[in-house]
């Protein structure tokens, strides 16, 4: 997928000066063998847990909403490395890579996705409502745009306790033309907040799409007149993704404030489970499996560049396998949780 620049900084430098936030390398991290592998490995797992997801799904195994991140694996892969430990991750509904990319273990997620007592929100929260603080995942929200002004406030507790730690707030396209989001961007910028706002644009806002609905399509420079600096990313090749994050990272570890990556990904199934997607046609989802899928991208450059061989590669794929499997078996298996469990958590 074309990305506007490979590190370009969309933004008025003589309101902020952001000129010497760029990119080395055109905007690409070089993998090592073993780092081409790793995220091989972490997509790999996020598609695969999708995949098996969306089969429960439909055995009527997972009720009520579930939204799949199929085809947006390098954004939080690659955002994820930037990460150090105690910065926060916090997202809308479509939160099932998040939390694996946290390293919150399948069985807990698989868990929560039918229900179940032992799922990491004790079976309560289901898809769209999941939440672990040991692994500083803040959710998981339900309401479009809600998560951003909490993320903001995550930021805002690493400024007052001057921890060094960032919060990386995700939200999409859609939830990008929320008002909530502005009103997070002038307390962000006006405090210097260390806060990375990953917008995930997949081009279509539940079933509009982005040209249909926005005024201002590019969203990097969603924050120009809160002097907060953006950056368009291709969000279909990991190697971008990091590259950015990496920046983007320092620039608020430095005490510079907020700063904005606008992801350009797709995902290529519909919104949620219940939607066919008839909004856009078979040859364009197809055409972005053939050419941009952030997968095979990682796999042709070990099989080419770094020689690894199509065995290994497919013990990876088998071990992954497996290990969504054990947890959809742990998720089918496991207890519901008991009635007492109601009147836990609760507020008072």
């Amino acid at each position: 997928m074309a990305a506007k620049s490979g590190g370009q900084i969309n933004g008025s430098t003589a309101a902020a000066d952001v000129s010497h936030l760029s990119l080395s390398n055109a905007g690409l991290v070089q993998f090592t063998l073993d780092q081409e592998l790793a995220v091989y490995r972490e997509m790999l797992l996020i598609r695969r847990f999708e995949e098996k997801a969306g089969q429960m799904y439909g055995m009527g195994l997972i009720g009520g909403f579930c939204h799949l991140y199929i085809g947006q694996e390098a954004v939080v892969v690659g955002v994820m490395r930037s990460a150090k430990p105690g910065d926060q991750t916090i997202t809308g509904y479509r939160d099932h890579a998040h939390m694996l990319a946290c390293g919150i273990p399948p069985k807990a997620v698989m868990a929560e996705l039918t229900g179940r007592r032992d799922g990491i929100s004790k079976g309560k929260g289901g898809s769209m409502h999941m939440f672990s603080k040991e692994h500083h995942f803040y959710g998981g929200h339900g309401i479009v745009g809600a998560q951003v002004p909490l993320g903001t406030g995550l930021a805002f507790a690493n400024r007052y306790n001057d921890n060094a730690n960032i919060s990386f707030t995700y939200f999409g396209d859609g939830a990008a033309n929320q008002g909530q989001v502005y009103e997070s961007f002038n307390m962000a910028e006006l405090w210097k907040l260390p806060v990375v706002y990953v917008i995930e644009n997949n081009r279509y806002a539940m079933g509009t799409s982005v040209k249909r609905a926005s005024a201002m399509t590019d969203f990097s420079k969603r924050g120009l007149s809160f002097n907060i600096p953006g950056e368009q990313v291709d969000g279909m090749d990991v190697r971008a993704v990091t590259a950015a994050a990496e920046q983007a990272a320092q620039w608020c570890r430095d005490g510079k404030g907020p700063i904005i990556l606008e992801m350009m990904t797709y995902r290529y199934r519909g919104h949620s489970m219940s939607d066919p997607a008839k909004y856009r046609s078979k040859d364009e989802v197809q055409k972005m499996r053939t050419e941009s899928d952030p997968i095979e991208q990682v796999r042709e450059r070990l099989l080419n560049s770094h020689q690894a061989s199509e065995v290994a590669l497919k013990e990876i794929d088998a071990e992954v396998r497996a290990l969504v499997n054990e947890a959809a078996d742990f998720a089918t298996h496991d207890p519901e949780p008991d009635p007492a469990e109601l009147y836990t958590d609760i507020w008072k």
